[in-house]
C-alpha cells in the first residue's frame, strides 16, 4: 500500500517535471528564434551601413570630380538622373517606410539610404573623411606658392641688380658717346679753319689797325647766369663805343629757356634794325650763342635780311657734358641731383631749369635735327682750351664793383697807389679761373677732351661754320670778365672780340661777292 502510494507520488513528480521541462523548452525555442533574428538583423544593418558609407563616399567623389575635373557628358547625365530619382524617392519616403514597417519587410537599400540620409547631412561626413586629401592638396598648393614666391623674389633681386648695374654703367659712361656728335653725324657740313686769318687780324688790331665798319649794329649776347655778373661784356661794350661803333648788350633773362630767349632776341634784333636802319652783327658768348643760333633757326624768315652774321664764342652748340651729367636720367642719384639743381636755379637764382636742360646733348640733338641755320648768314665758331697749371689756382676774376662810402681802404684794394678814405668802388673778385681750371682738368681726366672748363672744343664747332682755334689758353670766363693777373704780351678780351667780328664781316663780304 505504502509502496503504491510512493510510486504514485513519484509518478506525479516525474509527470510534473516533464511538464515543466516541456514548458521550459516551449519558452526557450521562441527566444532562440528571436535571438537568431536579432543577430541576422544586426548583421544586415551593419552591412547596409557599410554599403551606405561606401555609396556616400562614391557619390561625393563623383561630385568632387565633376566640380574640379572634366567629366564626360554621360556620367554627368547619369548622375543628374540619379539626383532627380533621389528627389522623387524623398517625396514618397514616409509612405514607403510605413508600408514596409507594416509588412515587416526590409526596404530597398538605395531608396532607404537616400531617404534617411540626404546629401546635405552626409556631406560633413565626407568632408571629414576627405581631410587627409585636402591636407595633401593644401600642402601642395602651399609648396607651389612658396616656389612661385621664391622665383618671384629671385626675379626681383635680379631686376634690382640689373637696374643698379645699368645705373652704375650709365653713370660711369657719362657723356663719352655724346661728345663730338656733330662731327660724327652723317649729313653735317664740314667746318673751315679760319685761325690763321684770325691771328693776322688780331695782330693788326694790336698794332692799332681797326677795321670794324660803322655800318652795322653790334649786339653782344650774354650767357647763362650773366644777370648775376654786372661786368658781363661791359669792358667790350666800352671798348667798341670808344671806337665810335654802335654796340649793345642784349637785355635778356639768361636763365630762361633757349626758345624763350630766341623770341626775345628776335624782338630785340627787329627793334635795333628798324630803329637804326642797319643790319645787326650778333656775338653770343656761351649760352648766348646758342640763344642767337636758335633765333636764326626758328625765325629764319624774319631775321635773314636783318642779321649780317653770327659769332658763337665758347658756345655749347652741340651740348655740354656738365649739363648732361647733372640732369641725365637713369644714373645714380639722378633724382637727388635734379632736385639740387632745381633748388639752385629755380629757388635761389630765380631762373628756369630748362635753361640748363636745353644745353644737354639730348635736347641739343633734338633741336638741331629739327631746326637748320640759314645758309645766307655767315657763321663763326670760336673755342679755346683752359689752362690747368697750378698757378691758375691763384688767379682771381673781377666780376663786379662794390661801393664802400666810408671805409678806408689799403692800397692793394684800390686801383690807386694811395690810401683813400672812402667813396670809392672796390672790385669784387672770385676764383673763377681756378674753378674753370678744375672743371677742365675733370673733363680731361674723365673724357680725355680739351675744354675751356665748361664746353669741350668739339662741341663748340658749328657744322658749316668758320672755326677759330687760338693758341692762347683761355678759360670760359676770360672772354667776358677781366682777370686781376694780366699779361702785357697777350691780347685782352676786347681785342679778341674785335678780331672775331672783323673776321665775320670779311666772311659776309666774301659771301656777297660769291653771289
Amino acid at each position: 500500500m505504502g509502496d503504491a502510494q510512493t510510486q504514485n507520488d513519484s509518478y506525479e513528480i516525474a509527470s510534473t517535471a516533464h511538464g515543466d521541462t516541456l514548458q521550459i523548452f516551449s519558452i526557450v525555442s521562441p527566444m532562440d528564434e528571436i535571438l537568431t533574428h536579432l543577430l541576422a538583423l544586426t548583421s544586415y544593418v551593419t552591412r547596409r551601413f557599410v554599403r551606405f558609407i561606401e555609396d556616400l563616399i562614391a557619390r561625393d567623389v563623383d561630385r568632387f570630380l565633376t566640380n574640379h575635373i572634366i567629366v564626360p557628358q554621360g556620367v554627368c547625365s547619369s548622375y543628374s538622373g540619379q539626383n532627380r530619382q533621389r528627389s522623387v524617392s524623398e517625396g514618397s519616403s514616409s509612405s514607403i517606410v510605413a508600408s514596409d514597417s507594416r509588412n515587416g519587410l526590409l526596404v530597398d537599400r538605395t531608396s532607404y539610404v537616400e531617404t534617411i540620409y540626404s546629401y546635405e547631412v552626409a556631406s560633413p561626413i565626407f568632408e571629414g573623411l576627405m581631410l587627409p586629401l585636402y591636407g595633401l592638396q593644401f600642402v601642395q598648393k602651399l609648396a607651389s606658392c612658396s616656389l612661385r614666391n621664391c622665383f618671384s623674389c629671385i626675379q626681383c633681386v635680379e631686376l634690382c641688380l640689373y637696374n643698379i648695374m645699368c645705373r652704375i654703367r650709365k653713370t660711369l659712361l657719362g657723356s663719352s658717346n655724346d661728345i663730338g656728335w656733330l662731327q660724327t653725324t652723317p649729313g653735317m657740313p664740314p667746318v673751315v679753319d679760319g685761325t690763321a686769318r684770325f691771328l693776322e687780324l688780331l695782330s693788326d688790331i694790336r698794332n692799332g689797325e681797326h677795321r670794324l665798319p660803322n655800318s652795322f649794329v653790334y649786339l653782344l649776347i650774354p650767357g647763362l647766369f650773366s644777370n648775376h655778373g654786372p661786368l658781363y661784356f661791359v669792358g667790350t661794350k666800352k671798348f667798341f663805343s670808344k671806337m665810335g661803333l654802335t654796340c649793345h648788350i642784349a637785355k635778356i633773362h639768361s636763365e630762361a629757356s633757349v626758345e624763350h630767349n630766341a623770341w626775345e632776341l628776335k624782338e630785340y634784333v627787329e627793334e635795333l634794325y628798324w630803329g637804326s636802319g642797319k643790319r645787326v652783327m650778333l656775338l653770343g658768348h656761351s649760352k648766348g650763342g646758342v640763344d642767337a643760333a636758335a633765333a636764326l633757326s626758328i625765325y629764319c624768315n624774319e631775321l635773314k635780311d636783318k642779321v649780317a652774321g653770327l659769332a658763337l664764342v665758347q658756345s655749347p652748340y652741340g651740348g655740354t657734358p656738365l649739363a648732361s651729367d647733372f640732369l641725365r636720367d637713369g644714373q645714380i642719384a639722378d633724382k637727388e641731383t635734379r632736385k639740387i639743381m632745381e633748388l639752385l636755379i629755380c629757388k635761389i637764382i630765380k631762373g628756369d631749369i630748362r635753361a640748363l636742360e636745353d644745353l644737354t646733348y639730348d635736347k641739343r640733338k633734338e633741336f638741331i635735327m629739327n631746326h637748320n641755320l640759314p645758309e645766307n648768314v655767315p657763321i663763326l665758331s670760336f673755342h679755346s682750351e683752359a689752362q690747368v697749371a697750378p698757378g691758375v689756382l691763384a688767379t682771381m676774376t673781377h666780376i663786379a664793383h662794390a661801393e664802400l662810402p666810408w671805409l678806408p681802404l689799403p692800397r692793394s684794394w684800390t686801383e690807386s697807389d694811395t690810401v683813400v678814405q672812402g667813396g670809392r668802388r672796390v672790385p669784387v673778385v672770385i676764383p673763377l679761373s681756378a674753378v674753370m681750371a678744375l672743371c677742365a682738368l675733370h673733363l680731361q681726366l674723365r673724357y680725355g677732351e680739351k675744354s675751356d672748363g665748361l664746353v669741350t672744343c668739339r662741341d663748340a664747332e658749328v657744322p658749316g661754320s668758320v672755326v677759330v682755334r687760338p693758341n692762347q689758353k683761355l678759360d670760359h670766363g676770360w672772354m667776358v670778365y677781366s682777370s686781376r693777373k694780366k699779361s702785357t704780351g697777350d691780347p685782352d678780351a676786347c681785342e679778341m672780340c674785335e678780331a672775331i667780328l672783323t673776321l665775320l664781316v670779311e666772311l659776309g663780304m666774301g659771301m656777297k661777292q660769291v653771289k
